[in-house]
């Protein structure tokens, strides 16, 4: 199968700068795969789609401050990094040990010409200093970082936004307390349900729900359950290959609680929000060496409190056989990606390109901040 088939054009226009206005206020498309069938409301009506005895399994990653701005220590050339996920344990070789295990980090680095491996970046008052010890052959660079890391990022670093949303476009701010909308445009590229910190990025299908609505949700007889997948470079990067078959995904972490392994067992109809989510589930469903069956078709989990975790790096294109996802909410996303793939793999290619030219035929918005789409 060809990348090329995956291709379409976005209207400029329809590229999502800020969120809706209120987070359930989106607009939403629903699709039928058996019907094939498409409709149109707002996200506040999702619960209608609900029965007892379905299960809401929500991805409660945290987006890090992980936008960092230094500089050169050779010359004071202004750096931006971006933090993506955190390496060590054997990465790079010859730098293992307890030390490196939270301080080395893949990420993107602008301009990343400016920098060469062993050169240093030094952040604040010489608070963290940075040293490339790699650069990867699809342009990442692995740095570690001296220094207290984590406390600042707290103080300094920014929650990186997809680099498309200009802040410049936002037409009102989204809160009358705060008038800087980058920063209140930050705020929302959080899930109010965010617990886990460690992502570089938003699983954006879930900033739609807002509390009252899973509250709602609930009410209808329905669970809801969490799962972790720190999303990472994965959800970002195009596929280049010719044929998709031959593009490799990069490794996200994961975390699977037995809570939510059992709730599965029970469940009806598994309702997995966003393709990470879907990844985590769907991940766990395959054999796992030396178990003949993964934990979640057996009923027994590894890991701290009999759960899951590990890292997957699953590519979901048509031809692949769900195993426990039954229904899936996402968002609109990019051409010539692994996420129109696995949408696509779920609903039918066809059905979902057809989904989508009537999704810009009728100006729904795209991408992070854009409208979302129940596939049931």
């Amino acid at each position: 199968m060809k990348t090329s088939d995956f291709d379409f054009i976005v209207p400029q226009e329809l590229i999502a700068h800020e969120p809706a206005a209120k987070r359930d206020h989106s607009r939403l498309m629903v699709l039928d795969r058996k019907k094939e069938t498409i409709e149109h409301k707002h996200f506040y009506d999702i619960v209608d789609y609900f029965k007892p005895g379905d299960l809401l399994i929500l991805n409660n990653t945290k987006v890090m401050p992980a936008n960092l701005v230094g500089r050169k220590e050779d010359g004071g050339a202004k750096v931006e990094v971006l933090l993506v996920s955190a390496k060590g344990q054997g990465l790079p070789a010859g730098r293992q040990g307890p030390s490196c295990k939270k301080d080395i980090w893949e990420c993107l680095v602008k301009p990343g010409k400016r920098l060469k491996v062993g050169s240093r970046v030094v952040f604040g008052n010489n608070e963290v200093v940075g040293t490339v010890l790699e650069k990867t052959e699809t342009g990442e660079q692995i740095i570690e970082f001296q220094g207290d890391l984590a406390k600042y990022m707290k103080r300094a670093g920014e929650v990186p936004l997809p680099p498309y949303i200009k802040t410049s476009n936002v037409k009102h701010p989204t809160s009358k307390q705060n008038l800087n909308p980058k920063s209140q445009i930050a705020k929302r590229y959080q899930t109010v349900y965010a617990e886990k910190e460690g992502a570089s990025a938003a699983p954006t299908a879930g900033l739609h729900f807002t509390p009252e609505l899973l509250a709602k949700i609930k009410a209808k007889g329905a669970a809801v359950a969490y799962v972790t997948l720190h999303t990472g470079l994965a959800t970002f990067k195009p596929v280049y290959a010719e044929n998709i078959e031959d593009h490799k995904m990069y490794s996200e972490s994961y975390e699977v609680p037995m809570e939510t392994i059992e709730a599965i067992k029970k469940a009806k109809r598994v309702v997995a929000v966003g393709t990470t989510s879907v990844r985590t589930i769907e991940a766990c469903a395959l054999p796992l060496t030396p178990y003949p069956l993964s934990p979640l078709l057996r009923g027994k989990g590894i890991g701290d409190g009999g759960g899951l975790k590990g890292s997957t790096d699953i590519f979901i294109y048509p031809g692949y056989k769900f195993k426990i996802v039954n229904a899936m909410i996402t968002n609109f996303h990019w051409p010539r990606t692994t996420l129109i793939m696995l949408v696509s793999a779920f609903a039918g290619k066809d059905f979902i390109m057809r989904a989508y030219r009537e999704a810009i035929e009728n100006k729904y918005r795209f991408f992070s901040f854009g409208d979302a789409m129940l596939i049931i």
